[in-house]
């Protein structure tokens, strides 16, 4: 068995959620609107769900990592003492880190 593209199911899921939400009541999706078999064209889909980025976001990749509760909390707190983002907190403790080791900063 095939999986569905992952992508593709969520940006639906997203479209169909704004609908229920404009039409006061969600509704189950039609069978054409659910994911089928990865094709061709769903590259091109993904193609053009990647497009619709922020600028920001576009050509970057997504750096995870999992924390206690407690850790989320503090970076939030230092972000809005320091009327920043936790983004540019991270940003900056990166750029640390690559100076550590004497790598160039590119975070």
């Amino acid at each position: 068995m095939k999986k569905g593209n992952l992508s593709a199911a969520l940006s639906q899921f997203d479209k169909r959620s704004e609908r229920g939400s404009q039409e006061g009541a969600m509704h189950k999706p039609a069978p054409s609107q659910e994911p089928t078999k990865s094709t061709p064209r769903d590259a091109e889909r993904d193609d053009s769900t990647r497009s619709q980025l922020p600028p920001s976001r576009r050509g970057k990749k997504a750096l995870t990592g999992y924390f206690e509760p407690e850790v989320m909390k503090q970076l939030k707190v230092m972000a809005a003492a320091e009327e920043t983002t936790i983004q540019a907190l991270l940003t900056e403790a990166l750029n640390d880190l690559f100076k550590k080791y004497g790598k160039p900063h590119i975070a």
